[in-house]
């Protein structure tokens, strides 16, 4: 397929821009360009041609399986893209007076309750701007919290191993020392390692749950308990509420804060680089340090106020605002019967699979998962050379999605897959014959699955080399 680079031909262009309406506004001379931009010139069919290829070349939910693990690909209603697109969200200015934009306050607050009631917090802001930006607001409110106590000495974070890539990172950029603790033989977190991380320099806890092997920890309320009692602080990473909202609450577990990905569990096409929002719930007592400014509602009016001790803006203005309508406007259509229907199919969904896979793959942690399970193929590879990157290029063939690779890294040769709630049994079922098939072509015929993907338009790039030297530009011939 060719760039639209190399479909230029001079003279070629298109009348698509109607007349300018807004007044004109000229620059000094030292801003502009010395030479106009070298752009490609091309016919109106042709550009509509182009596009339409790479339409067909892009998958998506839409036109196929998408498995990918802690991702949440659901099938996102059409009615919530709908309800964002109202003109009377999408005209708003951010700097718009108060009294004129009630509806939209009305909406963070009553967004706000909701998930309040949800995850089992007391205050939320929605800010963050994805997941890992909420990560670090959460960090920052517990650093604030150490520091309003007098405690700046607690300048450590306990990540297990089996947390989101995100975890360790936000905490070192929030400041922090990041302390790593090992899960045990069941997958969960080792509570005697625990006990033996913390101390007075404990600032708090970062938990994925259910974790990246979609394992609910059975010893949640320990975990908590053990953090607590040496004076720190609990985080809950919410990227997988998919699989228990409705159900259980991180407030209830004893978490003093957290954030929801709102693109993912609450509807928002998720991937493509956003957009996303990332929202953080805390308790009380840590309310007073949430992002300025705030939803407050006094005598049936809305307004907004800075937090007492604030840590400041994370972020311009509210957050990704139209993302938070989508996610409202799947809550009230869902209701209070939906929401754990939702979370309650999803986990019998990841189940499905699993206990289809279990006769060809053998799974990391084969009791029961959650929202989504890791397969570990390092016996595959020993026995037929074939790797878990041949077996998920190969499923690119059978007009699937892959499964996301090599994560978690305590998992080896690790394959994760989170079919969600939105999938039905026949989906399933014919997913569960291409990795037979897969794993059939394994044993008889390896070299097919070291050369796969064969239907794509380029097959297996050196991927190392486009990460490191990636071409971000085109050159014009001379």
């Amino acid at each position: 397929m060719k760039l639209l680079f190399e479909r230029s031909r001079t003279g070629r262009y298109e009348s698509i821009l109607p007349p300018c309406d807004v007044e004109e506004v000229t620059f000094e001379e030292k801003y502009l360009r010395s030479e106009a931009p070298r752009l490609p010139e091309i016919a109106e069919v042709d550009l509509g041609r182009h596009y339409t290829e790479l339409a067909k070349e892009t998958h998506g939910v839409n036109n196929g399986f998408y498995p990918l693990g802690s991702c949440t690909m659901k099938y996102n209603p059409r009615i919530n893209e709908e309800t964002a697109a109202l003109p009377g969200f999408t005209g708003l200015h951010p700097l718009q007076g108060e009294k004129s934009v009630q509806g939209a306050l009305k909406l963070l607050a009553d967004t706000e309750k909701l998930l309040a009631e949800i995850t089992g917090m007391d205050r939320l802001t929605f800010q963050p701007a994805a997941g890992a930006h909420g990560e670090y607001t959460g960090l920052l409110l517990i650093r604030k919290y150490h520091q309003m106590q007098g405690h700046p000495e607690r300048n450590e974070i306990i990540v297990p191993d089996s947390a989101h890539g995100t975890n360790p990172a936000s905490a070192s950029m929030a400041g922090f020392k990041v302390v790593a603790v090992p899960s045990d033989e069941k997958g969960g977190v080792d509570l005697d390692a625990l006990r033996a991380a913390v101390g007075e320099k404990t600032a708090g806890l970062m938990l994925t749950n259910p974790n990246t092997l979609g394992i609910f920890d059975p010893n949640i309320l320990a975990i908590t308990e053990i953090v607590h009692a040496a004076g720190g602080l609990c985080y809950y990473d919410g990227a997988n509420m998919n699989a228990i909202m409705g159900h259980v609450r991180p407030g209830d577990m004893g978490f003093d804060c957290m954030h929801l990905n709102l693109h993912k569990t609450f509807s928002t096409p998720h991937g493509g680089g956003g957009p996303g929002s990332g929202p953080v719930g805390c308790k009380a007592f840590l309310a007073d340090y949430l992002p300025e400014p705030v939803v407050k509602e006094e005598a049936g009016a809305y307004h907004l106020e800075k937090p007492a001790h604030s840590i400041g803006k994370v972020r311009s203005f509210y957050g990704n605002f139209l993302v938070v309508v989508k996610a409202l406007t799947y809550i009230l259509m869902l209701g209070r019967e939906g929401i754990p229907a939702a979370s309650e199919n999803a986990v019998l969904n990841a189940n499905y699979l699993m206990h289809q896979l279990k006769a060809d793959y053998d799974v990391a942690y084969a009791d029961i998962c959650q929202h989504e399970f890791v397969l570990d193929l390092s016996r595959l590879k020993e026995e037929t050379g074939i790797s878990a990157m041949d077996v998920a290029k190969r499923s690119i063939d059978f007009g699937i999605h892959p499964p996301t690779m090599y994560f978690p890294l305590i998992v080896h040769e690790a394959l994760m897959l989170e079919p969600t709630e939105t999938e039905s049994r026949e989906s399933l079922d014919h997913a569960a014959e291409i990795f037979h098939t897969i794993h059939e072509e394994a044993v008889s015929e390896p070299e097919k699955l070291h050369q796969a993907p064969h239907t794509t338009m380029i097959g297996r790039p050196d991927e190392v080399a486009a990460a490191r030297n990636p071409v971000l530009r085109y050159r014009w011939e001379a």
